[in-house]
């Protein structure tokens, strides 16, 4: 509770001060420990210091998959605890002073809730001896009753080791039957022990706020459980609030205050929230319980005992509060408050401020905020933690005094005046302090006073200056800062009032005037020796009693005109009661005010009066009542403070010069609005309000210029600018009107001329006349140029009445000759555009009909040139593949496993991987990994090991292929177990009723033995693909990227003219040509080169291609890698004798709206034969201009190459740009690629079905295809299919087609684009339709990667006919061969795998599933040793855990 308090004032601190710090994604949560701020966001946990500076961060995915719903700092062991839900749930220990650094980490345990929408707390709880993670949450997962709280362990010293919940041999909790259960705040009470939690929970579908109480003292779990109280918490006595929404504990020694935020859930009630203080103390001995909570395994769950708490005070209400923070300054109690919409409210006094703000120690004193002080030294308002060594002046810590001067007037005997001062102040220091008092231009005092100290002085002088009242000025100098106040002196003696209140209203006088009144003899006289200061209020207090000598009516509130204002203020505030005429002035509190603001009143009569509302500092209700003489306060009236006004536009935003024009405001709250001005001109209108509609408006002034207005609000005595400009048009211009008879009506068409006016029907009155009649006209339409309006009755008009605003218009009829000359010309004007038209648009014809033909001709022409084109690429093409490819790059056999084992390659691949360097300790199979090695080499074991995990719903097909692959990590040393396994395994996947169709086993990985069998393959394979398919793998990829690179390739989409996959083919090629380049490489810093090296590269290359190609070209000619990486390069061509540095993007680049076209050879006009440099950017640093663009993450929005962004583009300013082509014009280009490849094909195929140098096919194919012959047998199949598709399954589909499409398994540095990965997938299709039973039926609608080899695939079938027979007719294995086999495969990779590794990995899925594994041997009846065995590695694996963290 006390570090989520300091974090919320910390970043309150720096959100105050203006200071901004930006996170990755959203704040999930934060806590404070040891001065130190974590703060977890959506992807991190951040590791702050308290000034907000970033020390350590932490990646922590916070999604759907992993959401950490635990964070606690255990200050007494320097660590934080984290725990989140990835998987089934997980907790860490990290360092408090370096979360990077993580102490322990733990699987399988589900602390926090499940869910995102349940609430929890967490914090650390118990004695000193023996603490706990206290953690109370609901998850809706069990029957009622339900556990609540639960009690973790902290240590690995405490019972069951570190996050254990039991204790000794049971696991206590606290449980409830409620409905619904929230948990809203909690915390640990350090003196004594206990334990408090706050919660809302419904029970007998009642809401109730509950609190929550255990004695943490205890050791036991138990016991801090059996020593649960609860009791019921309500607020308040105006209306039910029975929802908790937060709360906070203030600082106190003896009782426990807390205060708590209570909502009643009403949106629109603008008291809907409470803050409300209690005293939450419990002893033993109370007993206290509620209905529905108790200690787990009790019968009855809980009792009403006992009352439900009260608060102690009400201290406010305000609306939709929905966060509190208390502190403690000396005696004051300071409060923050947060709400729903983004107030942040201070208590008691004022919302919270910047003590900087105030420039004075007056303006400092009069904030009254008890963390604001005058610094002596700095001469500044401050804080007192920012002001050390000096003085600190401030309020009072035990005076709510407001007046900052106060003073009393004494008399001697001799008759002489002493004037004793007095400030309401205290200080840290001594503060050099010092008075004068001036009246006139003459000192008042005599000089016999004693030196001023430090808050009181006073002045003496001689009553004769003393005749009446004597107007003096007080000058206060407080290390030089000068206040001044000027007092009105009175004698005492002469105090007299002749109002009808005389002895209430001359007793107020008195005391304060610094006099002492006396009670017996009810008159004014002289202090006799200084006494407590008195002040109006203590005033108002001492003299309440002769208030009932008062005699007035009572004066009464009706209603308030408006009652809701801006917090601006308003002005003119209209108020109607009763017995107005003895108001003397207006009192407004609000809850936030210590001192109430008040208002004098004016327009005053027996009902109505006016009166100006003052500003506020923040949004809510205040109270209103009106004061009468006796300073008593009538009424109790509510004013609301909203948002001030917001303006978004106004419509219409022009008038007509005449004015009058109803101008509507639009935006929110604008009933606050009081006038509106208009600037630069500050012209002030009043403004209307219509109550029902909420609409705001004003009626346009006269304005004969055409300039444009900025329009702002008068609010109180602020002002606020809207969005919108207002101008003027010139007025309406009405030229006429006609009349025609509809009916027994007449309809009126009024002409007027288009202006942008853009009039409305409520803008226009039109009024007819006929003779001395006046008639309405109803408007039925308004046009551009017309008005439309209807007379009804009536067969005609002589004149009409235009009213528009201010401006008026009288029209008379027009005369009907003139329009029939207007129709006349109209129809010649008509005939003559007619002839013109059908001359202009024959013309036209012809030009677009000869246009059309010519491009016609082109495009017959590209496309017969396109064709041809293909059809000798097709008959022309041949492999060019250079001999000389190098070293094969093998992959070791270890890394090859390992990327089958594993192919997402993450850190459990690394791990599972000996390297250099790994810490030995990871890698020995100490006692616990040899125990559970000994117990998976029992086969009864393994089997239901394997069974139990497959059968458990939430155990995945990726935790299958995990499990799998730690198998054969595990039991690679011994390779003969794990084919026996397998084999049993196998067996019972056959049986399984689930395989009803044979023909779809092993098709898919959906088992542990699938994708077993998969990982068997790959260890008793790899010596013949190294030997016998690696080569001609690695010739066939070499000749793909050759053949790829040999035409246009699209440098953004990677698109090429040249593919197998119709998917990866370029449409849009431009034209190019062939060039050759002579390259060389720059040696050294003095400008030596190399030997040139030829280049093939094509004109439309970008610069990043041409990089790619000249690396390529270097290793193919040398058979090694060039030094340096493509990105490490720049490329300079030579032109005129000087080199040019070759950039991908420059500003000579065309742009095509907001994309740039990036540059190629053709662009730098590169010719064959052209000079290249290749210099290195780590010797030529300085020569670097750019980055590869590539690296931008919009690189494929931002740029182009060859396939255009906007096919439209005019080919006319773009002649290399060939117009979009049918894709089936290019398909003859997968044609010519397949025809280039297709010896490198036909070897690959050959060679994988092909046999060992001694005619043998490998030794574990010929020994599994016959272990499938007898498994056939043994399910009496009789379908000769059936063994067919299991060994296709087994071998190609489930090895070579994974081999095949990924290269890089085999190969190392082998980079695999998504092209590369296109065509390999048309090639392994083309592979796996070799071993299909069926036929294929293939039409023109076919997809391409099918037609492509359909001529071939007859040919491959028979071939693989061949091998399957080869393969049955050899003989068969022996055992002792097989043996043979698989010992030697182990001993060859002895010691390259962390076999530790995969037994502790394998570990945590028994532990996971200790039960069910546990169940699964009791089914089988399987030996009772196992059983025990397996509590033994249990048990080991515990004392890991507890040794190595306590």
């Amino acid at each position: 509770m006390r570090g989520y308090l300091l974090g919320i004032l910390v970043l309150l601190k720096h959100c105050i001060c203006g200071d901004v710090v930006n996170f990755d994604g959203d704040i999930k949560d934060f806590v404070v420990g040891k001065s130190k701020l974590f703060v977890l966001t959506d992807h991190r946990l951040h590791q702050m210091r308290l000034d907000l500076s970033e020390e350590k961060r932490k990646n922590i995915t916070n999604t759907d998959q992993n959401r950490v719903n635990i964070l606690v700092p255990f200050d007494d062991n320097d660590t934080l605890i984290t725990c989140g839900t990835f998987g089934d749930g997980y907790c860490e220990v990290l360092d408090l002073n370096d979360i990077t650094n993580s102490i322990y980490y733990e699987s399988g345990i589900s602390v926090g809730p499940k869910r995102p929408e349940n609430k929890s707390v967490a914090f650390i709880a118990g004695p000193s001896t023996s603490r706990y993670l206290l953690v109370g949450k609901k998850d809706d997962d069990g029957k009622s009753p339900y556990p609540v709280i639960n009690l973790w362990n902290t240590l690995q010293s405490q019972i069951g080791g570190i996050f254990s919940n039991i204790d000794d041999s049971s696991t206590p909790f606290i449980q409830s039957t409620a409905s619904d259960v929230e948990f809203v705040d909690g915390f640990q009470r350090v003196s004594p022990s206990e334990s408090y939690l706050f919660l809302n929970a419904k029970t007998d579908s009642k809401s109730k706020v509950l609190v929550l109480w255990m004695d943490s003292s205890k050791d036991k779990k138990t016991d801090i459980f059996k020593s649960l109280q609860a009791a019921a918490i309500q607020c308040c006595n105006d209306k039910a609030r029975p929802e908790l929404v937060a709360s906070t504990v203030i600082p106190s020694v003896n009782d426990v205050i807390w205060a708590g935020v209570f909502s009643a859930q009403n949106q629109t009630d603008p008291e809907n929230t409470a803050l409300a203080l209690y005293d939450i103390s419990m002893k033993i001995k109370d007993k206290r319980q509620v209905k529905g909570f108790c200690t787990a395994g009790d019968k009855i769950c809980g009792s009403e005992t006992g009352r439900a708490l009260q608060p102690l005070s009400v201290v406010f209400k305000y609306s939709s509060m929905s966060s509190v923070a208390a502190v403690r300054k000396g005696s004051w109690i300071v409060m923050f408050i947060g709400t729903s919409d983004g107030q942040l409210i201070k208590l008691r006094r004022v919302s919270v401020v910047q003590c900087a703000k105030f420039s004075s120690l007056k303006d400092c004193r009069a904030a009254l905020d008890p963390l604001c002080g005058w610094c002596v030294k700095t001469q500044r308002c401050s804080t007192q933690d920012e002001c050390s060594n000096t003085s600190w002046v401030s309020i009072p810590k035990n005076s709510l005094q407001t007046q900052l001067l106060s003073f009393q007037m004494e008399q001697d005997s001799s008759r002489k005046i002493t004037l004793h001062l007095s400030l309401s102040l205290e200080s840290t220091g001594n503060p050099v302090f010092s008075c004068s008092f001036i009246t006139g231009s003459v000192n008042l005092c005599d000089g016999s006073d004693p030196t001023a100290v430090f808050p009181n002085c006073s002045c003496s002088f001689s009553d004769q200056l003393y005749t009446g009242g004597l107007t003096v000025s007080a000058a206060v100098t407080i290390e030089g800062q000068k206040i001044t106040e000027t007092l009105t002196l009175r004698n005492c003696s002469s105090i007299t009032d002749n109002s009808p209140n005389a002895s209430y209203t001359q007793c107020v006088q008195c005391i304060s005037s610094g006099c002492q009144w006396s009670s017996s003899s009810q008159r004014c006289d002289w202090t006799h020796g200084p006494g407590p200061q008195s002040h109006i209020q203590k005033a108002n207090d001492a003299c309440k009693h002769l208030l009932s000598q008062s005699v007035y009516k009572e004066p009464k509130i009706l209603s308030l005109e408006p009652n809701k204002v801006s917090f601006h203020g308003r002005n003119n505030v209209l108020l109607r009661g009763n017995n107005l005429e003895s108001v003397t002035k207006i009192r407004i509190r609000g809850d936030l005010d210590c001192i109430p603001k008040e208002s004098p009143v004016f327009d005053r009569s027996g009902d109505t009066l006016r009166f100006h509302i003052p500003p506020s500092g923040t949004k809510g209700t205040v109270k209103v009542c009106v004061v009468t003489p006796d300073d008593r306060c009538h009424g109790n009236s509510i004013i609301t403070y909203s948002s001030q006004p917001s303006c978004t536009g106004i419509q219409p935003r022009v008038s007509w010069r005449s004015g009058g024009r109803k101008i509507h405001f639009q935006g929110s709250n604008m009933e606050s609005v009081e006038s509106v001005i208009f600037r630069p001109s500050k012209k002030e209108l009043q403004t209307q309000h219509s109550r029902s509609s909420g609409d705001v408006w004003f009626h346009s002034p006269r304005y004969d210029g055409s300039d444009r207005f900025k329009l702002s609000f008068k609010v109180g005595n602020s002002t606020v600018d809207c969005m919108d400009y207002f101008s003027y048009k010139p007025d309406p211009e009405f030229t006429g009107f006609t009349t025609v008879q509809v009916s027994t009506d007449l309809q009126v068409n009024i002409q007027k001329k288009a202006d942008e006016l853009n009039l409305s029907m409520s803008d226009v009155n039109v009024t007819g006349y006929q003779r001395d009649q006046q008639y309405q006209c109803v408007l039925e339409k308004i046009e551009s140029n017309a008005v439309i309006c209807k007379i009804t009755g009536q067969s005609e008009v002589d004149t009409l009445d235009i009213m528009v605003g201010d401006f008026s218009k009288r029209l008379e009829p027009h005369s009907n000759i003139k329009y029939l000359y207007i129709l006349v010309a109209l129809v010649l004007l008509i005939i003559l555009g007619a002839v013109v038209g059908m001359i202009v648009h024959r013309k036209s014809q012809r030009q677009m009909n000869e246009r059309m033909n010519k491009e016609l001709e082109m495009l017959e022409s590209n496309i017969r040139r396109d064709i041809r084109q293909g059809f000798v690429d097709l008959q022309t093409e041949k492999a060019e593949l250079i001999d000389n490819v190098g070293a094969i790059p093998f992959l070791d056999y270890k890394h090859f496993a390992s990327k089958i084992f594993f192919p997402e390659a993450g850190t459990l691949a690394a791990v599972m991987v000996r390297d250099i360097g790994q810490d030995s300790e990871q890698t020995t199979v100490d006692e616990k990994c040899q125990a559970f090695a000994a117990l998976i080499r029992d086969k009864q074991f393994l089997s239901c090991f394997v069974h139990a995990l497959e059968e458990q719903k939430n155990f995945s097909i990726k935790d299958k292929c995990t499990v799998a692959s730690l198998l054969t990590l595990a039991l690679h040393g011994d390779l003969l177990y794990l084919t026996e396994v397998m084999e049993d395994l196998l067996q019972s996947l056959m049986d399984q009723s689930s395989n009803a169709n044979p023909k779809l086993l092993l098709r898919r990985t959906e088992s542990i033995v699938e994708k077993l069998l998969t990982n068997w393959m790959s260890i008793c394979l790899y010596g013949f693909l190294r030997e016998s398919v690696g080569q001609p793998l690695f010739l066939l990829v070499s000749a793909l990227t050759q053949q790829i690179s040999k035409g246009p390739v699209d440098s953004v989409t990677e698109k090429a003219l040249y593919t197998l996959s119709e998917d990866w083919l370029l449409c849009q090629a431009q034209d190019f040509e062939a060039l050759k380049l002579k390259v060389v490489f720059a040696v050294g810093t003095g400008g030596e080169v190399s030997e040139p090296l030829e280049v093939n590269a094509l004109t439309c290359d970008t610069v990043q291609q041409v990089k790619e190609k000249i690396l390529q070209t270097f290793q193919r000619k040398f058979g090694f890698p060039y030094t340096q990486q493509c990105r490490d390069i720049e490329i300079e061509y030579e032109k005129e004798g000087k080199f040019f540095m070759l950039q991908e993007v420059d500003e000579t680049s065309e742009i095509r709206g907001h994309v740039t076209m990036l540059n190629t050879l053709k662009h730098y006009k590169v010719g064959d034969g052209a000079c290249i440099k290749v210099i290195t950017t780590r010797v030529h640093a300085p020569l670097r201009t750019q980055t590869s663009v590539k690296d931008d993450e919009n690189f494929s929005i931002k740029y182009f190459h060859m396939v255009d962004p906007d096919i439209d583009t005019d080919l006319s300013k773009h002649p290399e740009k060939k117009a979009l082509k049918f894709k089936e014009m290019y398909l003859t280009k997968l044609l010519s690629t397949k025809v280039a490849v297709h010896s490198f094909v036909e070897t690959l195929f050959r060679s994988i079905w092909g046999t060992l140098p001694n005619g043998r096919v490998p030794l574990a194919v010929k020994y599994f295809f016959d272990f499938l012959d007898v498994q056939g047998e043994r399910k009496k199949n009789s379908d000769p299919d059936v063994l067919h598709i299991w060994k296709t399954n087994s071998l190609p589909l489930r090895f070579w087609v994974n081999i095949l499409k990924n290269p890089n398994f085999v190969f190392s540095d082998m980079e695999k684009t998504p092209h590369l990965d296109g065509c390999l997938s048309v090639i392994a299709q083309a592979f796996m339709d070799s071993f299909s039973l069926a036929d294929q039926q293939l039409d023109k609608y076919s997809p391409t990667n099918k037609l492509l080899y359909a001529k071939d695939i007859p040919q491959y079938k028979q071939e693989v006919k061949s091998y399957y027979k080869l393969v049955k007719d050899q003989p068969s294995i022996s055992s002792q061969e097989l043996k043979m086999f698989l010992q030697d495969e182990s001993q060859k990779h002895q010691n390259e795998f962390n076999e530790s590794a995969a037994l502790r990995e394998l570990y945590k899925y028994m532990l996971r599933y200790f039960t069910e594994i546990s169940q699964k041997l009791e089914q089988t009846d399987a030996p009772a040793r196992l059983k025990e065995d397996m509590h033994k590695v249990k048990e080991l694996f515990d004392n890991m855990k507890r040794s190595g963290w306590s």
